[in-house]
């Protein structure tokens, strides 16, 4: 399969979901070369790769022993994090109202078997195309338009999906909360233009003190600023928090009307929960500087 992907993308992920070996080998066979196939030969070992690699496109296969594929699908679209990867049933049945149940569900394709490569490919291309502008579109959507960090919707989304899988898991989850000191003297001393600056220069020091893909750095409103740490203790936390501290301050950027330093600084708060299935609310653990 030709590759048609920007080489700034990385690697689509395919899950390829089958009960019969062959069946399997022959779609990782038409794939491997431009994705990165994972494969399940059942439907709970299906949801389960699922929640952890977020595929970007499934090849669901309807009858299988056990979970069918049409109750995997129906899983899968009412978990929050799974609702958007778009599934392809593969199927043996022709009749419509098998398409019809299968789109009534949210697939948003369907392959017969048995299996011609050539419409396998194309449709494969065609889906992982279009979740892939969706996802360029989505991330625009999600982007500080000032700062190209994460803005508050994002980090609303994401602070509620960690939490589930943290829950799931029994891990910690972490935030930071960040407030720029005196910033709107600084606004009114050097100007808004400078302000902003400011804040870019402040949103790239804190996300160069994260290292983990996961973790997440968002504009939360005006000079504050937040940071989503999934499977994060406390002390891993506060040794962030004294990271983006440092680097902030050893940008050097002048606050000549800060109360705190004769450069810009920032205020951190961090909090730990860890989810208990007691059904008793977690107490969380904090830390402040």
């Amino acid at each position: 399969m030709e590759t048609w992907l920007p080489h700034s993308f990385n690697r689509p992920k395919l899950l390829i979901v089958d009960d019969q070996p062959t069946n399997i080998r022959v779609l990782h066979e038409l794939f491997r070369e431009d994705c990165d196939v994972f494969m399940a030969t059942g439907g709970e070992q299906a949801i389960s790769v699922c929640q952890t690699q977020l595929p970007d496109l499934i090849l669901l296969d309807v009858v299988m022993e056990g979970m069918d594929g049409h109750e995997v699908c129906r899983r899968l679209k009412v978990d929050p994090m799974t609702q958007g990867i778009p599934i392809i049933f593969i199927t043996a049945q022709h009749q419509e109202s098998d398409e019809v149940l299968g789109l009534e569900l949210g697939a948003v394709d369907f392959i017969t078997k048995p299996i011609n490569t050539t419409i396998v490919r194309a449709r494969v291309r065609t889906h992982l195309t279009l979740k892939i502008q969706s996802d360029l579109l989505r991330s625009m959507a999600l982007m500080d338009g000032l700062t190209g960090v994460a803005n508050r919707r994002k980090f609303n989304e994401d602070i509620l999906a960690d939490w589930r899988l943290c829950f799931r898991e029994q891990k910690p989850l972490s935030l930071i909360l960040v407030d720029v000191d005196y910033f709107k003297r600084y606004n009114d001393h050097y100007g808004h233009p400078a302000g902003d600056g400011c804040l870019k220069s402040i949103a790239q020091a804190l996300s160069e003190a994260v290292r983990r893909p996961y973790d997440l750095v968002a504009r939360y409103g005006g000079e504050e600023f937040a940071c989503v740490l999934p499977n994060t203790a406390l002390s891993g936390a506060v040794e962030i928090a004294e990271r983006m501290r440092e680097r902030v301050r050893t940008l050097g950027i002048e606050h000549a009307a800060s109360d705190v330093d004769r450069v810009v600084t920032i205020s951190l708060g961090v909090a730990t929960l860890t989810p208990t299935r007691d059904g008793n609310p977690p107490i969380p653990k904090t830390h402040q500087k």
